[in-house]
């Protein structure tokens, strides 16, 4: 299972902790799920829009995602 991992000012949002398994096969279906689990998180993620916030990067085993397939990035490791 994927594992999510998020910065110390994030843990706030996801019960202190700083990561934690979450299924999905795509970035976005792991998104949904946190969002799922920790719905206070989408506020700080997304903008009015929907669009993922520009200072939030998302990492698919240390590459970010806009230099893969985005949201669509096939996942199978981890995620940061």
């Amino acid at each position: 299972m994927p594992i999510v991992r998020f910065p110390a000012l994030m843990k706030f949002y996801v019960d202190n902790q700083s990561e934690f398994e979450v299924n999905g096969s795509t970035v976005a279906e792991l998104v949904d799920n946190v969002l799922i689990r920790y719905p206070a998180l989408k506020p700080h993620l997304f903008d009015a829009t929907g669009a993922l916030r520009r200072h939030f990067n998302i990492f698919v085993n240390g590459v970010h995602m806009r230099d893969l397939n985005g949201m669509e990035t096939e996942q199978k490791k981890g995620i940061r």
